[in-house]
């Protein structure tokens, strides 16, 4: 079984940064969409950033210019996302999640697969 694994959330001034991470927990061949989500208690979740392929990378109009997706996808390894997160404005306060689609590995294909969330709290 594959699953998603977190790292790099906490409490951040404004103006601060973060770097989030996502990492499978075991080899893959490919993934077709890795994307980070978040999420504010009583609010719908929205995508922040995904990159395609490993390549095409789409952003959130709200943090365009401030975060940026990044990712280790090499065919048959572990797949990692980063999503560094600057100039932190208390909005960005949420949970995010990281999310993968069309996870093939050597055994079977996952359509989706959620990360467990971290807290990304911006406060002064």
């Amino acid at each position: 079984q594959v699953q998603l694994v977190e790292f790099g959330g906490g409490l951040v001034q404004p103006g601060g940064s973060l770097r989030l991470s996502c990492a499978t927990s075991r080899n893959v061949f490919t993934i077709y969409k890795m994307a980070w989500y978040r999420q504010v208690s009583g609010q719908q979740r929205e995508l922040v950033a995904q990159m395609i392929n490993g390549g095409t990378t789409n952003y959130a109009d709200a943090v365009k210019g401030r975060f940026t997706i990044s990712g280790d996808n090499a065919r048959n390894t572990n797949h990692t996302i980063y999503l560094r997160m600057n100039n932190l404005k208390p909005e960005d306060t949420a949970v995010y999640s990281c999310n993968a689609q069309e996870v093939i590995t050597r055994e079977t294909r996952y359509s989706e697969i959620w990360g467990q969330g971290t807290l990304v709290a911006v406060s002064s």
